[in-house]
């Protein structure tokens, strides 16, 4: 029961998610590179994600501050067209796909996301905004691996598709090491404001 007496946390972040038709699309032409590099760690299809902002572990009543501000913010921008489009690595292993589409509005969307978590008194990590699904890693000193798949289909360019909500997501902290998985605490649709005429 000591379990009882230490405040729960969650690893949050916010974000964008392509539809499942567009991230279908991206598999399929990942699938290649599923059965020639299964040593890669290949995040769950169903957690591709576009990173607004990385908010860290947080206790979990202070992630539920951000509900109802994130909620107006949502409310008030309108939904965004984006494509997934090209690839590349980060930091030798990371293998990553990236946005096209409405990025100055992407931009303008991220910025307002991290103002509005300053305002709740959350500190994180502003970091510079990098658009992109992150799809896999490399394990340690395997940077060809990725490179060869991320050369495969740098020219890709898959359809336009709407962001139509925001999400708020957390991941439990793990305890073991295998892969995280996530979950929304809560999304809102995006451009709720304007469409209701409120």
């Amino acid at each position: 029961m000591n379990d009882q007496t230490k405040p729960a946390t969650v690893r949050v972040f916010i974000a964008l998610a392509p539809p499942d038709h567009a991230k279908e699309e991206l598999a399929r032409e990942l699938r290649p590179a599923y059965g020639t590099h299964p040593h890669m760690r290949w995040n769950r299809i169903e957690d591709w994600h576009i990173t607004l902002a990385f908010l860290g572990e947080l206790p979990a009543e202070t992630a539920s501050l951000l509900r109802a501000p994130l909620a107006d913010l949502a409310a008030h921008h309108p939904a965004l067209r984006l494509a997934l489009r090209g690839s590349g690595i980060f930091d030798d292993r990371v293998l990553w796909s990236g946005v096209d589409g409405d990025l100055d509005e992407l931009h303008m969307l991220a910025a307002d996301v991290r103002t509005t978590v300053k305002s709740c008194g959350i500190a994180f990590e502003d970091r510079p905004l990098r658009p992109h699904l992150t799809l896999a890693r490399a394990r340690r000193g395997d940077r060809s691996s990725a490179e060869e798949i991320a050369q495969g289909f740098a020219g890709f360019t898959g359809v336009r598709w709407p962001a139509e909500r925001l999400h708020l997501v957390g991941s439990n902290v793990g305890r073991s090491r295998g892969p995280i998985h996530y979950r929304d605490i809560e999304s809102w649709v995006l451009g709720s404001a304007h469409t209701t005429g409120s």
